[in-house]
């Protein structure tokens, strides 16, 4: 089994239909089995064997999908890396996988790793045209290693998640056929990141599985995800919230055609409903949330476009996938209580790259466990909660900070939000909220925190509240909680 194998039936199936393009360059199915089998027989003048870890540190152009791509046909493992890493964090995601070779954007930086380097610039068209193509696949066993994808770290050094050849064929095809029912007439639009597993499965992978055409964005601005949406017509749009905020906040949105699209699909955080309702009104298009990790190849839920959708919800299981609701001891907590999400199916990683002791503690009984608080409704949808250590406690009382940011986005004025905890001497933790407000806004902190005291418990509201110009966000587009340090203090 080898997951490149859904590009040589899409390039039986469709050869001259466009699989990548970015702007004003296309790729055929053709030239990209054909780019990817030379990149195959690269590696194996190189030395590569099956099972060697290879490094893929590229931005999203079409040859991060033939680099992929070449490394899965000649039975090497992936290991995506941002291509904006400094050196240190190189030299850790290549240490820790024991990375041979890495595939390096020439505007990157460089570290001293011990790995050969492979810069993918203006010459490495003539150097896969110097290398005999590998016309075959390696054959692989459906657990064998496809992509060591490495984990934010939000905490301590980031681990890598093994996903198997069977995680991410099977994700890929319910992907496909269950939740975005895509075909070959399909257009993507390619703005998540591909070295993340969301834009890698949902994007790359399931565009590759069917035939469609992904169209690649680069860089995310709403002006020009407006042109791309428009110009290719694109029919499936998939984003992270952010993402939602800044088009639906776009002055320029009228001035585009979208009526090609025909479905969107959220993930990577949660929506806030209010956003979720004004896009879906502006746009006319309706908008499915998903839910998964890195360590779930990442899709574990999602509202299935063929059954009730419940708005701020997460779904309901994929096929392949269980779900379960669960306290600090393993055990069911009941219908509508608040508890640890666990998962286990087809999707779940083989485990961390050697570190059996972690991978021990987060799936210690089959199921890993999310460190995502949610609840499970009588009818069995899902719904995220928060983090499980971004959890607030005020006073002995837990507070939920996506809850009131869902109250945030209420306001008609505030374009984005971030509730954190911040240390206080008498509480334990206060309830902090940083705010960027909309273009023109004239509302002040005050008003906003009278705005939210009139909507939620006394406990709740933010005491702390304060503008910003811009959250920070990371390389999906997220925003970083981690980093946002209220005025004068820190979290």
């Amino acid at each position: 089994m080898n997951l490149a194998t859904n590009l040589i039936r899409s390039t039986e199936l469709h050869s001259d239909r466009p699989a990548l393009r970015l702007d004003d360059t296309v790729l055929t199915y053709r030239a990209l089995a054909e780019s990817s089998a030379r990149v195959a027989g690269l590696l194996r003048e190189r030395g590569i064997s099956p099972g060697d870890r290879i490094g893929v540190m590229l931005p999203n152009t079409p040859s991060f999908a033939v680099v992929y791509y070449g490394v899965l046909r000649a039975g090497g493992v992936v290991v995506p890396m941002n291509p904006l890493l400094k050196s240190r964090e190189i030299a850790h995601y290549v240490g820790d996988s024991g990375a041979k070779l890495v595939f390096a954007d020439p505007g990157g930086e460089r570290a001293d790793t011990g790995a050969d380097t492979i810069v993918v610039d203006a010459d490495f068209d003539a150097l896969l045209a110097a290398a005999a193509p590998m016309e075959s696949l390696v054959d692989r066993f459906a657990d064998d290693t496809a992509v060591i994808l490495y984990t934010s770290g939000t905490t301590g050094q980031p681990k890598g998640a093994e996903l198997t050849h069977a995680n991410l064929a099977s994700n890929v095809e319910v992907t496909a056929t269950d939740l975005i029912e895509v075909d070959c007439e399909d257009v993507i639009f390619g703005g998540l990141p591909l070295f993340h597993s969301f834009g890698q499965t949902c994007g790359l992978n399931t565009a590759v599985r069917v035939g469609a055409c992904l169209t690649l964005v680069s860089r995310f601005t709403p002006q020009q995800a407006f042109e791309v949406l428009a110009r290719d017509r694109v029919t499936v749009f998939e984003g992270v919230p952010t993402m939602y905020v800044a088009l639906l906040a776009a002055p320029e949105r009228s001035r585009y055609d979208l009526s090609a699209l025909r479905v969107c699909v959220s993930g990577g955080a949660a929506l806030p409903v209010e956003v979720l309702r004004g896009f879906e009104a502006a746009f006319g298009c309706v908008i499915l949330e998903g839910y998964g990790l890195s360590e779930t190849s990442p899709v574990a839920s999602f509202n299935h476009p063929d059954r009730v959708r419940k708005p701020g919800s997460i779904g309901t299981p994929i096929r392949g996938v269980e779900m379960r609701v669960v306290d600090d001891a393993g055990r069911d907590v009941a219908p509508g209580e608040v508890g640890e999400i666990a998962i286990r199916g087809a999707n779940l990683m083989k485990g961390y790259w050697q570190r059996p002791e972690a991978t021990a503690e987060a799936v210690p009984d089959g199921w890993f466990r999310t460190g995502d608080l949610g609840r499970q409704d009588d009818d069995g949808y899902f719904a995220i909660v928060d983090r499980k250590k971004e959890l607030i406690i005020r006073g002995g009382f837990n507070v939920y900070p996506r809850e009131i940011e869902e109250v945030l986005y209420e306001h008609p004025d505030v374009a984005e939000a971030a509730v954190i905890g911040v240390p206080d001497a008498s509480m334990g933790e206060e309830v902090g909220a940083a705010v960027v407000l909309k273009t023109g806004a004239g509302v002040t902190v005050e008003e906003i925190r009278e705005f939210v005291k009139a909507r939620v418990a006394p406990y709740k509201y933010p005491r702390l509240v304060w503008l910003e110009a811009a959250l920070p966000k990371g390389p999906t587009g997220k925003i970083l909680k981690r980093e946002i340090r209220p005025p004068g203090g820190r979290p």
